[in-house]
């Protein structure tokens, strides 16, 4: 009994981690596109805070993966 609970519980925690990376690995590549925009078409005064931004969604994607959140959520590219 309670190993079924333990496998359950474990099983949910899988699907939950999964999940986070999928959403984090979407939030960097749309954190990315955004801020190249951002790094192109704003002066040199926000080039800091895009360079910035950028480096963290690269972080982001590095961590999570380049296409985990599109295969999760089934988008072609």
């Amino acid at each position: 009994m309670k190993r079924e609970i333990l496998k359950m519980n474990l099983q949910s925690l899988m699907k939950l981690i999964e999940f986070l990376l999928a959403i984090g690995s979407i939030l960097g590549l749309l954190g990315l596109i955004v801020g190249l925009f951002w790094l192109i078409l704003m002066g040199s005064r926000h080039r800091d805070n895009a360079l910035f931004f950028i480096f963290i969604c690269l972080l982001l994607l590095i961590v999570c993966g380049w296409n985990t959140g599109l295969r999760y959520f089934r988008i072609n590219i």
